[in-house]
């Protein structure tokens, strides 16, 4: 094993299956000249030139669409956004093209496609560059949604992202590019729509997924020196979901807390709360829990940004909870 930081991870898994496969290419702003905004393409052009690696215009709506014609042409675009906050400029491409292409032609062209870039808050960026946006793409039937939380897992399923003949939203965070962890040295390839159990538990499950998992691990820390034992479930994929892995917990511990960046409406956890009423519910001792963003844009404010944002203290209180504490 090799330590690497998640932005390495992510060079590696793009570089490794463009030397594997020359129809896979990578375009963005950014993306070619400057290594990248958040050096996550660092090297890439030197190596694989400038048909492969593309600079493009801050023309978001133009460049996806471009993606799309490629991919129905043959090729297996990577698309990368400087934040997915920008994506909505061509979220028209992505919902009404690429994610619709195959059954509109009666599966005569497939778009595979990986879009791909940050989400959420990264701190005081203010309200219109700090969304989360995940349940708005696992909305949309013919999109595949991917949030890693970790080194390892962003290499495994963005090589498998890359591979899938559909279209992928594949979302990063500005706050974890550094962090830090074990990656293998040889080849390997995640399956998507499949659930880890982070940490094993038996007093109640946590289900969560991209950078805010860290701050369930610090509350299962804290929890167990007060003998709660706590289970995290790290989604990774949110649409195809891994209900079976979720059910299975909950059938064990008895009760769920869902964590997630994301404002509450409409959200994953309403999603996931839905399905464990739905199959689990005489196995729930407590009613569930969720905890997200406040309601509201995000604040610039720092400290109101700390209030907006899901932390540890949250996580306790909502397990203590579902425990009667």
């Amino acid at each position: 094993m090799k330590v690497l930081q998640f932005r390495q991870a992510i060079v590696e898994a793009m570089s490794e299956e463009m030397r594997r496969d020359e129809s896979v290419y990578l375009m963005g702003e950014e993306v070619a000249e400057y290594n990248g905004a958040y050096k996550a393409s660092k090297g890439m052009l030197d190596e694989f030139g400038a048909k492969r690696v593309i600079d493009t215009p801050i023309a978001e709506l133009g460049f996806s669409g471009i993606a799309v014609g490629s991919a129905m042409g043959g090729a297996r675009p990577i698309v990368e956004f400087m934040t997915f906050n920008f994506s909505l400029v061509g979220i028209d491409q992505i919902i009404n093209n690429a994610a619709k292409m195959r059954q509109m032609s009666g599966g005569q062209f497939n778009i595979p496609i990986v879009f791909r870039g940050p989400t959420g808050s990264a701190g005081q960026l203010g309200a219109t560059h700090s969304q989360s946006f995940e349940n708005w793409y696992a909305n949309t039937p013919g999109l595949k949604v991917i949030v890693p939380s970790n080194p390892y897992d962003a290499k495994g399923l963005l090589k498998a992202a890359i591979r899938d003949d559909d279209p992928v939203i594949f979302m990063e965070s500005e706050q974890m590019y550094g962090d830090k962890g074990e990656v293998p040295e040889g080849e390997y390839v995640l399956p998507i729509g499949v659930a880890d159990i982070k940490r094993e538990g038996t007093d109640v499950t946590v289900v969560t997924f991209g950078k805010i998992i860290k701050e369930a691990f610090k509350a299962a820390d804290e929890l167990a020196t007060e003998g709660i034992s706590v289970e995290i479930i790290d989604l990774r994929t949110i649409r195809p979901m891994d209900h079976e892995t979720i059910l299975n917990s909950v059938k064990k511990t008895n009760r769920l807390v869902i964590l997630e960046e994301a404002w509450p409406f409409a959200s994953v956890s309403s999603e996931i709360t839905y399905q464990v009423q739905e199959n689990a519910f005489d196995y729930l001792d407590a009613p569930i829990q969720r905890i997200t963003t406040a309601d509201t844009p995000a604040p610039f404010s720092p400290v109101l940004l700390e209030e907006w944002m899901p932390n540890k203290n949250d996580v306790i209180a909502a397990v203590k909870k579902v425990m009667y504490k």
